[in-house]
């Protein structure tokens, strides 16, 4: 498709018409009316749209997005470990450790406070976290606002990074509705599930968190796959839970309790074999709360 754009200019060399137009595909400069080309290398004096994506949508000239999970949301300068020039000559001896000099004051600028240390091995702790629970990216960005936030109200001195870290992620967990545990996340990070608790309770009280209401339905897909389930049991499963939703049953429940019942109920409905115990070991709950979560659903049932 030709892009161009007609304008009055200069008169053609060849008719003296001054009906000019530029081609913005091939950079030529002709006459509109007889074709004779005045100039073949025009610069283009529009925006320099450039894509730094994967798609060729993205209009930005800007270079990568900021992120909160970089600890100076990507926006500070990075001096290259290459010793050339800009055009591909090795540097001097004199100009090598000039830039080695300014390299490490580079490296050493971008984290000179305690805070910014600290925020530095936090998110740090949330990139490993995020490739051991298989999180999202929108996970982990919330994770760091609510890290930012913690450090703001300076809940963060006296208590370690890691439950700190820990506890962020769960809260960004349950905002996002993303089915992971306290037990998840305490193995994740190698710590006790108490101090994750504390944390996220110090979290939730001191930036008033507002946080959903988890829907057990989420956590049936998770511990069918794990218990190895077919999917006549986990869509029977979702039937039951949806019946008890209504109802009002799930309220004030554990939902990994509520939704590894709903699927020993399923399997027995659809007579697969599966032990109590194979589906407590797949949703981490124990076999006594399945059962008791199984009479209730019964009851419903029958009714």
């Amino acid at each position: 498709m030709l892009k161009s754009t007609t304008v009055s200019g200069p008169k053609c060399p060849s008719c003296g018409d001054r009906k000019m137009v530029t081609d913005e595909t091939t950079g030529e400069l002709f006459c509109g009316r007889c074709g004779f080309v005045v100039t073949d290398k025009i610069s283009d004096t529009g925006a320099e749209w450039r894509s730094f994506a994967n798609d060729d949508t993205s209009r930005a000239r800007t270079g990568a997005g900021t992120s909160l999970t970089m600890h100076d949301m990507g926006l500070s300068t990075v001096i290259g470990a290459a010793n050339k020039d800009s055009t591909g000559k090795p540097l001097t001896s004199s100009m090598k450790s000039s830039i080695e000099r300014l390299r490490t004051w580079d490296s050493r600028s971008q984290a000179h406070s305690s805070a910014d240390r600290n925020l530095r091995q936090a998110l740090n702790e949330m990139g490993k976290l995020k490739d051991k629970l298989a999180l999202t990216d929108a996970v982990v960005e919330k994770a760091a606002y609510i890290y930012r936030k913690a450090m703001e109200k300076k809940l963060v001195r006296g208590r370690s990074i890691q439950g700190l870290v820990a506890a962020c992620l769960y809260a960004a967990c349950r905002n996002t509705e993303t089915p992971r545990t306290l037990d998840d996340v305490a193995n994740g990070i190698n710590i006790r599930r108490k101090d994750v608790a504390r944390c996220y309770r110090l979290i939730f009280r001191e930036l008033e968190l507002k946080m959903p209401v988890v829907d057990p339905v989420k956590g049936v897909s998770r511990i069918a796959s794990i218990a190895e389930l077919s999917e006549k049991s986990k869509r029977k499963a979702v039937e039951i839970l949806e019946q008890a939703k209504e109802i009002g049953m799930v309220a004030g429940k554990d939902p990994m309790g509520i939704a590894a019942a709903a699927l020993y109920l399923a399997c027995i409905s659809t007579g697969e074999v599966k032990s109590q115990k194979d589906i407590s070991i797949a949703s981490g709950v124990t076999e006594v709360t399945i059962r008791n979560r199984c009479a209730g659903l019964r009851k419903m049932l029958q009714n």
